[in-house]
């Protein structure tokens, strides 16, 4: 496979995650069955049913397009910033929204999802809706849209600990026992991948040099042609106007991103199994 074929294949990959299938229309499936299996379930598998009121899923399709299709899509495969729910497992494992329910209450601050004030009538619903959603997703025949983990794990962890340590360059900005250290535990499947091809929300550094020549370091917080803003050590925010100052910028994703004509099939598959033992 040549180099432009094999970053074209990757970057249809990732992009999978953002795509947002055509509207299901409930009402061609009245009473759909939904899956309450254990684990995640992959395509061909037997999928154990529970069947919804039509007009319990409807509601909760509703209720869903209104509070988490921003994030989460307008059917539940995924948006913008929320993950695919036709694919979670904690989806997979409720069991009459157990888990959705303490979700959708409580909210997950850390991964900024707020909290939702809503009745046991309208969880019912949504856990209707969620699990149908995620029925037709899992029972939907070609086309799978959904990558599973499986597939991210045909590499060799030796070639990519050799590839981080050597050809690419990766040990020169980062560490297995620093600030890689759990990162299989804090990313997982596609998403490890993603932060290893383009990581979101890296920080740049840069460096301000004042005309009196006092430098001063710290982290990025805003930058326009006119003004050019850091966070310093202590946390203070400090600006200046472009014209007045010269400035360096270290963009750690850049390093990511000139890497992309470099990679083949092997670096990629070989990097991200062993950043999967990174535990």
């Amino acid at each position: 496979m040549n180099l432009s074929c094999s970053l074209l294949r990757w970057s249809l990959l990732l992009a999978a995650t953002w795509v947002v299938q055509p509207a299901v229309s409930v009402a061609q499936a009245p009473a759909i069955p939904a899956p309450a299996s254990q684990t995640p379930v992959k395509h061909g598998a037997t999928i154990a049913r529970k069947s919804y009121p039509l007009s319990l899923v409807q509601s909760g399709r509703d209720l869903f397009r209104q509070d988490c299709s921003f994030c989460h899509g307008r059917d539940a495969g995924g948006g913008e910033s929320g993950p695919d729910l036709t694919r979670s497992k904690l989806v997979a494992e409720d069991v009459d929204g157990d888990k959705i329910g303490v979700v959708v209450r409580n909210g997950r601050p850390d991964k900024g999802m707020p909290r939702f004030d809503r009745s046991d009538q309208q969880v019912a619903s949504l856990v209707a809706f969620i699990h149908t959603q995620q029925y037709l997703a899992l029972t939907r025949k070609g086309g799978r849209k959904g990558v599973d983990v499986a597939d991210l794990q045909t590499g060799n962890a030796d070639a990519g600990k050799h590839y981080f340590e050597g050809a690419g360059g990766c040990s020169t900005c980062h560490s297995p026992t620093g600030d890689l250290a759990g990162i299989a535990s804090r990313f997982r499947g596609l998403e490890l991948e993603e932060q290893m091809l383009y990581p979101r929300h890296a920080k740049s550094k840069v460096t301000v040099s004042l005309t009196s020549g006092e430098t001063i370091p710290g982290t990025l917080a805003y930058l326009d042609e006119f003004t050019v803003g850091l966070t310093d050590s202590t946390g203070i925010y400090r600006s200046w106007r472009t014209s007045d100052v010269q400035y360096k910028i270290d963009a750690p994703v850049n390093a990511h991103v000139e890497l992309f004509p470099k990679y083949t099939d092997d670096d990629i598959h070989n990097l991200m199994a062993y950043l999967q033992t990174l535990r």
